[in-house]
C-alpha cells in the first residue's frame, strides 16, 4: 500500500511542542513532545474514528494551528475529502470534516495540498477528473466555500501549496508542458491561473515552494536530467544540483552560522539522509549534498523543522514500519547533527 505525504508533516506549534504527522492504518496519526526539547508521546490517531486513505497533506498557518486533509472511503468505489484542524499537540483535534468532492462524486482523483492564509483560512487544492485543479476554501466566518474549477490541465503528480509573507496564496502544479501557477490577486479572492506557463521538463511528484523573502517564493522541482532546480517567478530556473533521490525535497528557510540559509533534504538513493544548504536566494553560491543518519526503507520521508530553540531539527518517517528518527542540529558551526533517535 502507498502512503503519500504532502507538505511539512514536521511542524513546531504556537506552544513551542514539535508534532509529526502521518497516515497509518487507516486513520492518521500524531507523535509530539512533551515539552520543548523534551521527550515524546508515543503515537495517537487524530482527526476522530473515521477510516480515511493512506494520503495526507499538512499545512500550517501564522497562528500555528495544523491542517489535515485525506481522503475518506464513502461507498464503494468511491471517496471524499477530509479536514481536520489541530490547535495544539496534546489536545484533541476536531473531527474531520466532510468536503466532499471536486466532481461531486467519484473515486479519489489526485493527492490534495492545503495552506493557509493570513486570516487563518484553509485552502484545499486538488486535481480533478478533468486534470485540472478544483479548491475549496474557507470563509473569513466559518464554514466552507463551494468547490471551484481553477482550470489548468494534464496535472500530475503532488501540487506544491504555500503562503506568501503578504499572505497571499500561491499553488504550483507539473504538467507535460511545463509548471502551471496560480495566484491570488488579494486576500479572499479566488487563486487565478498565471498565463505564461514555464516551460521545462519536470519529473511529477518532485514540487515543493518556499517562501525565501517579503517578495518571492522559491519553487523547488527535479527536471528530467535528475537535476534540482529552483525557479522564482519572473526570472529563470536555475540549477542547483543532482538530485539525491527520487521525489520533492524537504526545504525551510533558517539561519547557520549567522546567515539566513535555504536547508534541503532528501532521502538518498544511498537510503540515507542527504542534507544542503545555500544562502537564501543565492543559488550561484552552490549546494552539495551530504549525507547523514541510518540506511532508511525505501519508503521514508523527510521533514525538516526548526524548535523552541531556534535549532533544525529533521525526521523521517517510514510509513511501511511506522517508524520515526528524529535528529538535532549540534550548537556548533556547520551543518553537525545529532545521533538520530528512535521516537
Amino acid at each position: 500500500m502507498v502512503h503519500t505525504l504532502n507538505g511539512a508533516w514536521l511542524i513546531r506549534g504556537r506552544d513551542g511542542k514539535l508534532s509529526a504527522y502521518a497516515p497509518l492504518e487507516e486513520a492518521v496519526w500524531c507523535w509530539a513532545e512533551q515539552r520543548p526539547g523534551g521527550p515524546w508521546t508515543a503515537p495517537r490517531a487524530v482527526g476522530g474514528d473515521q477510516r480515511v486513505h493512506p494520503v495526507l497533506a499538512v499545512g500550517q498557518g501564522s497562528d500555528a494551528y495544523a491542517h489535515l486533509v485525506s481522503w475518506r472511503p464513502t461507498i464503494a468505489g468511491e471517496a471524499g475529502l477530509v479536514h481536520s484542524t489541530h490547535f495544539r499537540p496534546h489536545l484533541a483535534a476536531l473531527d474531520w470534516n466532510p468536503l466532499g468532492h471536486p466532481n461531486a462524486k467519484g473515486g479519489r482523483t489526485g493527492v490534495p495540498a492545503v495552506t493557509v492564509d493570513a486570516e487563518g483560512r484553509a485552502h484545499v487544492f486538488v486535481r480533478n477528473k478533468g486534470g485540472g485543479v478544483s479548491m475549496r476554501g474557507q470563509k473569513e466566518r466559518g464554514g466552507w466555500g463551494p468547490w471551484r474549477d481553477l482550470k489548468g490541465r494534464e496535472v500530475t503528480g503532488e501540487l506544491a501549496a504555500v503562503t506568501r509573507a503578504s499572505g497571499l496564496v500561491e499553488l504550483y502544479a507539473a504538467t507535460p508542458a511545463g509548471i502551471l501557477r496560480w495566484t491570488q490577486a488579494g486576500p479572499g479572492h479566488i487563486p487565478a491561473l498565471d498565463e505564461e506557463i514555464l516551460k521545462v521538463a519536470v519529473r511529477p511528484g518532485t514540487l515543493r515552494a518556499l517562501t525565501t523573502s517579503d517578495e518571492h517564493v522559491t519553487l523547488f522541482y527535479t527536471d528530467d536530467n535528475d537535476t534540482v532546480c529552483a525557479w522564482r517567478a519572473g526570472a529563470e530556473p536555475v540549477e542547483l544540483l543532482g538530485r539525491a533521490g527520487p521525489g520533492a525535497v524537504s526545504a525551510i528557510r533558517c539561519t547557520l552560522d549567522e546567515v539566513d540559509c535555504t536547508l534541503l533534504a532528501q532521502r538518498s538513493a544511498s537510503g540515507r539522509v542527504a542534507f544542503a544548504a545555500y544562502p537564501t536566494e543565492q543559488e550561484s553560491a552552490g549546494a552539495w549534498w551530504t549525507d547523514s543518519g541510518p540506511q532508511l526503507p525505501g519508503d521514508a520521508v523527510v521533514s525538516l523543522a526548526e524548535d523552541a530553540e531556534g535549532r533544525v531539527v529533521a525526521a523521517t518517517l517510514a510509513p511501511s514500519t511506522g517508524a520515526l528518527l528524529l535528529t538535532h542540529r549540534k550548537p556548533e558551526p556547520g551543518l553537525a547533527l545529532e545521533a538520530w533517535q528512535s521516537i
